[in-house]
């Protein structure tokens, strides 16, 4: 359950062009062991790139006219403490605190995208502060694991439960950037997913966004290339029996034509609905190089047999080893519920996975016609 707090991070440090914008900002920071504020992003391991310099004067108060390359979120810095800032063509911020405790004690005018931001960051830093004590407890004395683990099981719920909160209340706000650093693209892709296209509408033109949105592509296509049926990769090859239970038959047979896997069987009843309108397409398509093995999930070979007949199901292609559930095809293919098909090319690659009879259509149009 580690979390890393990801403050601002550009996945590439410069990169895309963006159009320069400038802002006004102002205010007082009192008690500061410091007079110098930095304008500055943080950048892949950690790097710092500075914008600008602000000078406090004696009474801690400054004001500023910033030339930045972009609309964008942005640090201001006073010594080790970030305060987070969206900055957008002429936005004017203001911003008043306590220098000696400005992580408490941090008020922000003009930008209520800057305010979410900082009272999420505080949300953030505070659940990672008792992650972390909690690793360090269980390293200094694993006996207290199991109750550290679960007292740290509840606060992470709850910090789930205002991570939510946070979301719904900022919708397509450019705060929002903050959750990336805790949601999981692999694990939680809808939810990243979801984050990524509200930034895209609600600041387009951070170069922030769009480089996450690049980042967050490349990954879905590594996940889909790594996935066991990948697009693009090659599909297991099987053989099996066919109906007169003497008969095999391998899917490399078919090699030279598109081929749909069909995962099926006479029991279930949403792949007998579905039945009719993959006959009309096979019929439509079967002269033009296209053909259907039907792999069942059946365990009664006369009901297998009926229903085939009863469906109509014309094409010669229909394998089963009678295994139900636990067949060896359906095991290969990972399986977990039916119907469930797999279009591959004429060279035996996979076009696409779970196609029902409109889009299987659609993608027979893009190969035949």
């Amino acid at each position: 359950m580690k979390i890393k707090l990801l403050l601002l991070c550009l996945l590439t440090f410069g990169g895309i062009k963006a159009q320069e914008i400038n802002i006004d900002v102002s205010g007082s920071i009192f008690g500061s062991k410091t007079d110098t504020l930095f304008l500055s992003q943080l950048y892949d391991n950690n790097v710092i790139k500075d914008f600008d310099t602000l000078i406090m004067n004696k009474e801690g108060k400054f004001n500023e006219t910033i030339n930045l390359p972009r609309e964008d979120y942005y640090l201001l810095r006073l010594g080790a403490i970030n305060i987070h800032l969206v900055c957008r063509d002429q936005s004017n911020i203001k911003i008043y605190g306590d220098g000696k405790n400005l992580n408490e004690f941090c008020n922000i005018i003009g930008s209520d995208e800057s305010v979410a931001m900082n009272k999420f960051a505080k949300v953030l830093g505070g659940f990672q502060y008792k992650n972390d004590s909690a690793m360090a407890a269980i390293k200094e004395n694993p006996t207290k694991q199991e109750s550290i683990n679960s007292y740290m099981q509840k606060e992470y719920y709850s910090f789930q439960s205002k991570l939510k909160s946070f979301l719904g209340r900022n919708q397509n706000s450019a705060a929002i950037v903050l959750a990336l650093s805790v949601i999981n693209p692999q694990q939680e892709t809808k939810s990243y997913a979801s984050v990524i296209q509200q930034l895209q509408k609600g600041f387009p033109k951070s170069v922030t966004v769009q480089n996450y949105v690049k980042g967050f592509e490349q990954l879905m296509a590594e996940m889909e290339t790594n996935k066991p049926l990948g697009v693009g990769k090659t599909a297991p090859d099987f053989e099996e029996l066919m109906r007169d239970r003497k008969t095999k038959m391998k899917l490399s047979d078919l090699r030279g034509k598109v081929v749909l896997i069909d995962f099926w069987a006479s029991w279930c009843g949403p792949c007998r609905r579905e039945n009719p309108a993959v006959v009309e397409i096979y019929n439509r398509y079967k002269d033009q190089g296209f053909t259907i093995m039907s792999v069942s999930l059946d365990k009664d070979l006369e009901k297998w047999k009926k229903a085939i007949a009863a469906d109509q199901l014309t094409w010669p292609n229909h394998v089963s080893d009678l295994g139900g559930w636990q067949s060896k095809v359906s095991r290969q293919y990972q399986v977990s519920s039916v119907p469930f098909t797999v279009l591959i090319d004429q060279e035996g690659k996979i076009i696409k996975t779970n196609l029902r009879a409109a889009a299987l259509e659609t993608e027979l149009k893009k190969i035949f016609n």
